[in-house]
């Protein structure tokens, strides 16, 4: 490993500078990844060692720095577990490149990269083919959001789209039941027996459902909430939701 320190810089803007993947899961994801444009991996001599021994690094030429120098450049806030890795962002799909889908996530203009990467935590472990969100009104890729994936923003296929009407259409036209989740909606959200191809859609956090989405789906649902909360976080109903359709669907 290159004892080449990388220089003292100031902590780096997520929104606007390089996309900084941190976490062993995370940068182990994109690692792995062979769609992902790797430029550059920082790691400590502990965090190399546990990348190597869960598949090493490929081709890339680690640069040995410090905890102290990681915290520097993501922010002490930044749980990184000793590495680093310099990306390009993941390769945005569209929606003909998922073939015969079964289960998708829909997005609504969710702006929370905590809940997003969460989001999509969730949608890998529960087999769906994407998550779709809006070109506009959808958080950049950070270090932050793809933490909160724990490796699936590598894993599930994420489909940026300009029009979510045209989205829900063309999926409709595929042959997928689109099920709304809306706290005003009439009726509850009830476990599936069956089997159909599905997409789920989701509100923004506070705003829910825009009205020309709630109008394209072909059933919208609310989740009871017997205790004294009435509403979770959308990252939380997300699971909920995921394991409510999915539920008659045959186990592996």
């Amino acid at each position: 490993m290159s004892r080449n320190k990388f220089p003292p810089k100031p902590r780096y803007d997520p929104d606007t500078g390089p996309v900084y993947l941190y976490g062993l899961h995370t940068v182990r994801a994109a690692l792995d990844n062979p769609g992902r444009d790797k430029r550059n991996l920082l790691a400590t001599p502990n965090a190399l060692a546990r990348l190597a021994e869960s598949g090493g690094v490929g081709r890339m030429k680690p640069v040995e720095t410090t905890p102290r120098e990681l915290d520097r450049l993501l922010g002490a806030d930044a749980v990184h577990q000793g590495v680093a890795l310099e990306v390009e962002p993941v390769s945005r799909f569209g929606l003909d490149d998922v073939r015969n889908p079964q289960l998708v996530v829909v997005l609504d203009q969710l702006t929370d990269p905590h809940n997003v990467g969460a989001i999509l935590r969730t949608a890998c472990a529960f087999g769906a083919d994407a998550v779709v969100t809006t070109a506009r009104h959808s958080p950049r890729e950070t270090g932050v959001m793809a933490k909160a994936a724990s490796g699936a923003l590598d894993l599930v296929p994420m489909i940026e789209v300009r029009n979510l009407g045209d989205a829900i259409e063309k999926l409709k036209g595929r042959g997928l039941t689109v099920i709304g989740f809306d706290s005003e909606a009439p009726a509850p959200l009830r476990p599936r027996s069956d089997n159909v191809p599905m997409a789920i859609v989701l509100g923004a956090e506070g705003k829910g459902l825009r009205q020309r989405t709630r109008e394209l789906c072909d059933d919208v649902v609310r989740l009871d909430m017997p205790g004294p909360i009435k509403s979770l976080n959308v990252s939380n109903a997300a699971a909920i939701a995921l394991f409510a359709v999915t539920a008659g669907r045959p186990t592996a």
